[in-house]
C-alpha cells in the first residue's frame, strides 16, 4: 500500500501569513493527500489488481479523522477571534460617536500609551 509518510503536509512558504493560515494550508494539502492515496487504493481494488490493506486503510482514516478535526478546531478559534474583533470595532465606533473629537484624541493617546506600557 501507499506509504502515509508521504502525507506530510508541505510547509507554506510565505512569511507574511499569519500561523494559523499557514498551517490550515498545510493540513488542507495533507487532507488531499490521504484522501488521494485513499481514492488510488480504491482504484486498483476496483480494477481487482489488489485489495486494500485493511491496517493502511485504518491507518489512512484515523489520520484523516485527526487533521480534519484539528482544522476544525483551528476554523472555530478564527471565528471567535473575527467575533472579537467585530465586537472591538463596534465598541470603537460606539465610544468615537459619543465623543467629541478632542475627547476621542485623548481616549485614543491614552490607549496607545497603555499599549507602549503593556509592550502589546
Amino acid at each position: 500500500m501507499t506509504d502515509m509518510t508521504n502525507a506530510a503536509p508541505v510547509a507554506v512558504n510565505n512569511p507574511g501569513l499569519p500561523e494559523n493560515q499557514r498551517r490550515l494550508i498545510e493540513l488542507d494539502d495533507a487532507i488531499a493527500k490521504i484522501r488521494t492515496q485513499i481514492a488510488t487504493a480504491d482504484l486498483a481494488r476496483q480494477r481487482g489488481q489488489k485489495p486494500i490493506d485493511p491496517d493502511w486503510f485504518h491507518r489512512a482514516r484515523t489520520a484523516l479523522r485527526h487533521l480534519c478535526r484539528e482544522r476544525a478546531e483551528l476554523l472555530a478559534q478564527g471565528t471567535g477571534r473575527r467575533r472579537r474583533e467585530k465586537l472591538k470595532d463596534a465598541l470603537i465606533g460606539i465610544l468615537r460617536e459619543r465623543h467629541d473629537p478632542e475627547t476621542w484624541d485623548g481616549i485614543l493617546a491614552e490607549a496607545q500609551a497603555r499599549t507602549e506600557r503593556e509592550g502589546l
